[in-house]
């Protein structure tokens, strides 16, 4: 499984595979056109209510991790539906916090690189 990370603001390249929003929201002023996506998870990504906790504040990054971990175990459909893509060929995660390392997408990726989530 050969799954890479990449800001939405950052420019799409061949060498992206397959490349997914895992974003909830759609991110700012990125246009569709632009973002050239081949998919779009809106259910994969944070709750609501765990993002609107969440913040991206340092400080809550473990916990965070923690419980959105939770989420993606109960949200079965859709982590083998997107395993799946992951299995296929090389993908993309495309989200739009600014924070590199401290992210929905790297919790996520690492996820299903995990042992058989």
């Amino acid at each position: 499984m050969k799954i890479r990370l990449k800001r939405a603001y950052e420019a799409p390249a061949k060498a992206d595979g397959k490349r997914i929003l895992v974003e909830r929201l759609w991110p700012r002023g990125v246009t569709k056109d632009a973002a050239k996506l081949d998919e779009w998870f809106k259910e994969i990504a944070p709750s609501p209510d765990l993002r609107k906790w969440y913040g991206h504040d340092p400080e809550k990054w473990p916990d965070f991790q923690k419980r959105y971990r939770a989420e993606l175990k109960a949200n079965k459909g859709e982590v083998a539906r997107l395993r799946a893509l992951c299995e296929a060929g090389a993908v993309t995660f495309v989200y739009a916090a600014k924070d590199e390392e401290r992210n929905s997408a790297a919790v996520l990726k690492a996820y299903l690189e995990s042992a058989r989530s």
